[in-house]
């Protein structure tokens, strides 16, 4: 990953579009193809990607758990989420 790759900003990035870098990005740093400029750059960004995967998952969760149930466990209805 060179200085001049212009890489989207991970908040405008699906979760599984940044967990797809991530993964391409750690097997860079694992097979050892990049400098150490290079890996420090690709360091970086994955530690950007990896808070925006997070945050998505977290968001998810709060989500899931909006959900109301009733008797017997019938789904009936969502409570909207709010972000901070």
């Amino acid at each position: 990953m060179s200085k001049t790759d212009k890489k989207p900003d991970p908040k405008g990035m699906s979760f599984e579009e940044a967990l797809a870098e991530l993964e391409e990005i750690v097997g860079k740093l694992e097979g050892g193809e990049t400098d150490l400029d290079g890996s420090i750059a690709a360091y970086e960004r994955g530690v950007a990607l990896k808070k925006h995967c997070s945050a998505k998952l977290k968001e998810a969760e709060l989500r899931v758990e909006k959900i109301e149930l009733g008797a017997g466990g019938k789904v009936e209805g969502t409570q909207p989420f709010e972000t901070e």
